[in-house]
């Protein structure tokens, strides 16, 4: 009986232990925000959060689209990428595209042109501007990729011209080859584009809060993420490994 009460005690001692620590941890990166807003300038929840870093004595102030590193004092900031030498390993990169790692099954799907390639196994999601380069580049990368099933977010950031030709596509009998044939063969829609497209006002909302910053945005049916026009061998690299 005394055994027993000797180890519940300890078990006491040491969850109270766990929990000074953390409320310790909260007051520490909890004064830190603050000192890193006010000098800083930054606007109230553009810090996402603060945590301790891989390198001692250095937190990470996740800013959503960036990760900068702050003493635990606020005084001095560093702005740049944590390498592991061992592993060459950017931690700052993989770190930062966990912390924007997307629910993919949630995503509004019907919000979205879809195109069937193949069997359409592989699932991926982009965020995509009409008059992009980029995206144009990866339309056409997206040719030599099989057995995948696209869904393209009307994301026009670029110009007025860009909402215009989103809201044209999705005004098209047929969305999935109005697109297409405007991003692989140049053919321009020509839909009127007077429907109903609150869809592209949801996607553009959507993306500022994904923080989706730039066009084409690839994510996986894992919930990581790609930025830019991607090759054909790292993205199927890529869909393979998330399938």
């Amino acid at each position: 009986m005394q055994n027993r009460i000797r180890i519940a005690a300890l078990a006491l001692v040491a969850a109270a232990s766990v929990l000074g620590c953390q409320a310790q941890a909260d007051q520490t990166t909890d004064k830190l925000k603050a000192t890193l807003q006010a000098r800083l300038g930054v606007e109230d929840g553009q810090i996402k959060g603060i945590a301790k870093s891989p390198v001692p004595g250095l937190y990470e102030v996740n800013l959503g689209t960036q990760i900068l590193y702050s003493d635990a004092s606020g005084d001095h900031v560093v702005l740049g990428d944590i390498v592991d030498t061992k592993t060459r390993r950017n931690l700052t990169q993989a770190r930062l595209a966990d912390l924007n790692r997307v629910d993919f099954a949630s995503l509004p799907f019907a919000n979205a042109v879809k195109v069937v390639k193949g069997n359409g196994s592989r699932k991926m999601a982009v965020f995509s501007d009409p008059n992009c380069p980029y995206c144009h580049q990866l339309e056409q990368t997206l040719k030599s990729v099989d057995n995948v099933t696209v869904y393209t977010f009307l994301y026009p950031v670029l110009s007025p011209d860009s909402t215009a030709k989103a809201k044209q596509i999705w005004c098209s009998p047929d969305r999935a080859k109005a697109w297409e044939s405007w991003m692989v063969q140049r053919q321009a829609p020509t839909a009127a584009g007077t429907c109903n497209t609150a869809a592209i006002d949801s996607n553009l909302a959507l993306g500022a809060k994904m923080n989706v910053t730039g066009t084409p945005t690839v994510i996986l049916a894992d919930g990581r993420r790609l930025p830019g026009a991607v090759g054909a061998d790292e993205l199927e690299r890529a869909l393979s490994e998330a399938h």
